[in-house]
C-alpha cells in the first residue's frame, strides 16, 4: 500500500466522480494500484482551491470499459473527509510538501514533476498534509458551544513526525468519527456564518459562540460523507426533525416540511418566512444536489 496525491479539479476533461471514483489514464496505473486499501490527498489547481482539499481512501481499480487506456480508481465513500483549510503546495516555511516539487530555493516548481495528475507520497509528506489540512478552524462560528477534549485535536505546531505517529494518523484519526465529527461540524458552523440554514436564526450563548448544529444531509450511516457539501448548520430542534424527515430541502433550496406531522403553529415559530434556506456566501459550499435528493427520497420521503 502507498499514500499519493491525485489532481482532480472541479472541472476536467476526465469521468471523474468525485467521492466515488477517480478517472486516470494508463501511464498512472501502477501508482494507483499500490494505493489501493490505503489513503490519498486531492489537490485542485487554478480552476479550484489551488491547493490540497481533501484526504480519502482508494478500495479497487477496474478498467474503463468504452476507453482501453484508461482505468477508475474507486474510493471508499463514507471515508472522504475534506481538509479544514486548504493547504497550499508550500508550507509555513517556504518549502514545497511534497520534495519531489521542490526547485532550487525549496518551493515548489511550477513544471516538472507538479503537472502530473497522480503523484506518490511518503509517509512523512503525507502526514504533514493532512495534518496541515484539519489544523482546527477557529473563530465563534467554528467553536463548539462548550469545551471539548483535545483528544482527537491536532497540534498548533507542524511538528517532525516519526513512524509511529505517521501509523497512527492513518490508522487512528482518519478512522475515529469523534474526530471527523468535530471536524465537520466545525467547517459546517464556520460555512454557514454560525446561522441556522431553516429558521435564518442567528443565535448565540453568552460567550459569543453559535448555538447551530452541524448535520449530515446523507447520514453517514447511509455512505454520506465529512465534507461541507453534505452539510447544514441547524438549530437543535431543527436538526432533530431533519434528521427524522420531518423536514427536507427541494431541489431549488425551498424548504419542504411534513405538513401531516409538524403543525402549522410550529411551522411558523421555526421556519423562515421566505420558504428557503439560508445559503452559505460561498456557493463551492451550498448543498449538493446529490445529497439533497438522497434525503428527500429516503429520509424524507420515508418518513412522509
Amino acid at each position: 500500500m502507498a499514500n499519493a496525491v491525485f489532481i482532480q479539479n472541479p472541472e476536467s476533461i476526465y469521468e471523474d466522480r468525485p467521492g466515488i471514483c477517480y478517472h486516470f489514464p494508463r501511464r498512472y496505473l501502477k501508482t494507483v494500484e499500490e494505493c489501493v486499501g490505503d489513503w490519498v490527498v486531492f489537490y485542485e489547481g487554478k480552476q479550484g482551491a489551488l491547493g490540497y482539499v481533501a484526504v480519502q481512501k482508494v478500495t479497487s481499480v477496474t478498467p474503463d470499459q468504452s476507453r482501453s487506456d484508461h482505468y477508475y480508481a474507486w474510493l471508499e465513500a463514507n471515508t472522504l473527509w475534506q481538509f479544514e483549510r486548504t493547504v497550499p503546495r508550500n508550507d509555513p516555511a517556504g518549502l514545497a510538501y511534497e520534495n519531489s516539487l521542490r526547485g532550487q530555493d525549496g518551493r515548489a516548481i511550477a513544471g516538472g514533476a507538479s503537472v502530473s495528475a497522480v503523484r506518490r507520497l511518503s509517509f512523512d509528506e503525507f502526514t504533514r498534509i493532512v495534518s496541515a489540512g484539519l489544523k482546527p478552524l477557529e473563530g465563534p462560528n467554528a467553536l463548539p458551544r462548550e469545551a471539548v477534549s483535545p483528544e482527537y485535536e491536532f497540534s498548533e505546531d507542524q511538528a517532525a513526525f516519526e513512524q509511529a505517529p505517521l501509523t497512527d494518523i492513518r490508522a487512528m484519526i482518519l478512522t475515529s468519527r469523534p474526530a471527523r465529527e468535530q471536524s465537520f461540524a466545525r467547517m459546517v458552523k464556520w460555512a454557514y456564518n454560525g446561522r441556522c440554514a431553516i429558521s435564518g436564526l442567528d443565535l448565540r450563548n453568552g460567550f459569543g459562540r453559535s448555538e447551530v448544529q452541524a448535520a449530515h444531509i446523507r447520514p453517514v450511516k447511509e455512505g454520506g460523507p465529512d465534507i461541507i457539501i453534505n452539510g447544514i448548520a441547524l438549530s437543535g430542534t431543527l436538526h432533530w426533525m431533519f434528521d427524522r424527515g420531518l423536514i427536507s430541502i427541494g431541489d431549488d433550496y425551498e424548504i419542504l416540511v411534513s405538513d401531516n406531522k409538524v403543525p402549522s403553529d410550529v411551522r411558523r415559530r421555526l421556519i423562515s418566512p421566505t420558504g428557503r434556506l439560508t445559503l452559505p456566501d460561498d456557493p463551492r459550499h451550498h448543498p449538493h444536489p446529490d445529497y439533497i435528493r438522497f434525503h428527500r427520497e429516503y429520509v424524507y420521503g420515508a418518513a412522509s
